[in-house]
């Protein structure tokens, strides 16, 4: 009982995370009679595009949603005084795991070579080069080994984010609805603003 309800919110984002996944699992077909062989289940969409193209559009759209909900997290504790870092921490590892996932789909439908033929694709492959040190720190162990290189290395998430909107406004995609929560997240984490958001929140609390 204590560690669920010590990792409790941990939890609740694994799921969250791991349930398209098992979806998607689905479109995959593996065969080890005859050593391993991955395939692709086709026709298991309903709608005009491969299978292989439903997997790639649907990672990309997963990985750039949990990486915005993870630069939400501390706008959130300032605006509601509610924080818990264990769940940003379980955010990132998502946001890392669909980027992965993502990224290997675009080898396998593109060839690697093609990561270097347009602006959109590079930056993609940049963020998700400073995603992959993210997702192997984001563990207790690395927190207390690193101390404070950690919240630095951690950090270039903002990097990570800023490249992974360039990367889907090129692709003309719906980048501006993150674009816009990102932002205002920015916008709260201004010292002013944000001491104005904070002081307005104790004096209701007080209230």
């Amino acid at each position: 009982m204590k560690f669920l309800k010590r990792n409790y919110g941990w939890m609740i984002v694994a799921l969250l995370a791991a349930l398209p996944m098992l979806v998607l699992a689905k479109m995959i077909q593996i065969d080890w009679q005859n050593g391993l062989t991955i395939s692709l289940v086709e026709n298991a969409v309903g709608e005009d595009r491969t299978t292989l193209e439903m997997l790639y559009h649907v990672s990309g759209e997963f990985a750039i949603r949990w990486i915005t909900a993870v630069l939400t997290c501390t706008p959130f504790f300032i605006l509601f005084g509610i924080t818990n870092l264990f769940v940003r921490q379980a955010m990132g590892i998502a946001t890392a795991v669909w980027s992965l996932v993502h990224f290997v789909l675009f080898i396998w439908a593109e060839g690697f070579a093609e990561t270097f033929t347009q602006v959109n694709y590079i930056a993609g492959f940049i963020a998700v080069l400073i995603l992959i040190p993210l997702l192997l720190t984001s563990n207790r162990k690395s927190m207390k080994l690193l101390k404070a290189t950690w919240k630095k290395l951690q950090s270039y998430s903002y990097v990570a984010i800023i490249l992974s909107l360039l990367h889907v406004a090129l692709l003309e995609k719906t980048w501006l609805v993150y674009a816009v929560v990102v932002g205002l997240g920015f916008v709260i984490r201004i010292p002013v603003v944000k001491e104005k958001i904070i002081a307005n929140r104790l004096k209701l609390s007080k209230a």
